[in-house]
């Protein structure tokens, strides 16, 4: 489910011409995104031993190391659509690295359409959600609001949690998103909309003065 369009027809002749600088240099200016994406789906508990950056830096390394196999697919996707599932790659592998023993079924670490475990997407979402709690009285019901706001996500279908995760907090395109989720823009964008206002209805229920936009 690759583009077509001028852009992503150039970037591979750029890849199949220069190789490794070209990736250098076609990374670099994703690695904002990138970086987004890890600092969202990297797990809290890994704060002060794991930075994003560590986590996109060896991300690039990985994608280094399979760019001819990229550039060999009949039909490769948009560099950005590969990069991410290079991260997402490097992010179970660092989530195995120093959470093994909190994460025994490693069945679960990728759900359907290649995704992260649904848990620790709900469990991120729900993070993100609470991070505008900043009063002292706000804090101390935090972690009590974590809990709640993780098993309410975790009621929405695993494919709209997803797409949210992907449209609003990874900041992907709907385009992107569906060919991340490989499924058509057409039932990307419904499920979006859909997933929306059920997340709306969740962020408002945590705090009624802040919604989703």
């Amino acid at each position: 489910m690759s583009s077509d369009g001028p852009e992503h027809s150039q970037i591979l002749a750029d890849l199949r011409r220069e190789g490794q600088p070209a990736l250098a240099a076609h990374f670099e200016q994703l690695r904002g995104r990138l970086a987004r994406i890890a600092t969202f789906r990297l797990d809290r508990r890994l704060g002060g031993r794991v930075s994003e950056s560590d986590v996109v830096q060896e991300a690039y390394v990985r994608a280094a190391k399979r760019l001819d196999h990229y550039l060999t697919q009949p039909d490769p996707p948009p560099l950005f659509v590969w990069l991410r599932m290079e991260l997402q790659q490097q992010l179970i592998d660092t989530h195995r690295a120093h959470l093994g023993a909190e994460k025994r079924d490693v069945r679960r670490e990728i759900g359907l359409g290649g995704v992260l475990d649904p848990d620790a997407t709900s469990r991120a979402m729900a993070y993100e959600l609470s991070a505008h709690m900043t009063s002292p009285s706000q804090l101390l019901r935090r972690a009590e609001q974590l809990a709640w706001l993780e098993t309410t996500l975790r009621s929405m279908n695993d494919m709209d949690r997803e797409v949210i995760a992907l449209r609003h907090f990874e900041e992907l395109s709907n385009e992107e998103t569906a060919q991340v989720l490989e499924i058509s823009a057409a039932a990307a964008s419904k499920r979006y909309l859909r997933a929306l206002r059920r997340l709306q209805e969740i962020s408002a229920a945590s705090n009624p003065a802040d919604s989703v936009q």
